[in-house]
């Protein structure tokens, strides 16, 4: 098997169905598994799956977050590359195939992720310096609109490198990344401590650390429908939100398990 594709559910089934049909129709040139995980949302994905040969289906128990959801699939997962796919994607393009060949030529990298825009083909930046404590302050409050915190932000999200092009990166936002299976062994899935956020950067981070190296291939486009959080005038209202609340909580984990560490080289 070359490719384990996995999609975490948690209330989307029909997002999930539509990109299953879309992967369906991509005609892919190689072996492919599906990996679909309802994460204790029991909201009739199963019915939507079990006509589908290529799927296997995971019924989790409870919702226990973004990274426990999807490594039961990723230790399910029998493929020479595991595929991390939310369901908010749509890929109208040869997106998987430049992916697979891009990890095919390039065997020092273990993970890598597509560029990633919007339905209008503009830009999301999915792809990031490492970030230090201002992360929460200039991505969830007003401050991230002041000269100060636009500057940061530019540096954060990479905005001085042409996103079109192929290059190695710190780290990768997690909505849809290829990952060389036999690289787990050494790295490790993802951190469960994490509920929602934070993840993603944690994994980019132990693949440099482990010796691997992290790429964005921006040949490769993928859509992505998400839908952001827009950052709030007080922290007041910041702290309403759940999502902002799973962000912050994340962040702090995050620095307290690296705390005294030293940044990895990223070239």
């Amino acid at each position: 098997m070359q490719l384990s594709i996995i999609i975490l559910n948690y209330k989307q089934k029909n997002l999930v169905r539509e990109l299953l049909a879309n992967i369906n129709n991509l005609s892919l040139p190689f072996k492919y598994e599906i990996i679909v995980i309802d994460n204790g949302t029991y909201d009739g994905i199963e019915g939507v799956v079990k006509n589908n040969s290529k799927v296997k289906f995971i019924q989790n128990r409870t919702n226990n977050g973004y990274a426990a959801g999807n490594n039961i699939g990723i230790k399910a997962a029998t493929g020479k590359y595991i595929m991390i796919c939310n369901p908010d994607l749509a890929i109208f393009s040869d997106a998987f195939q430049v992916l697979y060949q891009y990890m095919e030529e390039n065997l020092d990298v273990a993970i890598a992720g597509p560029r990633l825009v919007n339905a209008d083909k503009s830009l999301q930046y999915s792809c990031t310096r490492f970030p230090d404590w201002h992360l929460p302050f200039y991505r969830r409050t007003f401050l991230g609109k002041t000269k100060v915190g636009r500057t940061w932000l530019d540096n954060y999200f990479m905005t001085d490198i042409n996103h079109a092009h192929n290059f190695y990166v710190p780290a990768l936002f997690g909505a849809c990344l290829i990952i060389r299976h036999d690289a787990l062994k050494k790295v490790g899935l993802f951190d469960e401590q994490y509920f929602m956020y934070m993840e993603d950067l944690d994994w980019s981070r132990r693949f440099w650390e482990n010796g691997y190296k992290v790429a964005y291939v921006g040949e490769a486009e993928v859509i992505h429908l998400h839908k952001r959080d827009s950052a709030q005038s007080s922290w007041l209202k910041t702290l309403y939100k759940k999502t902002a609340r799973a962000h912050i909580s994340s962040f702090i984990k995050y620095l307290k398990k690296f705390k005294g560490k030293s940044l990895p080289e990223t070239k």
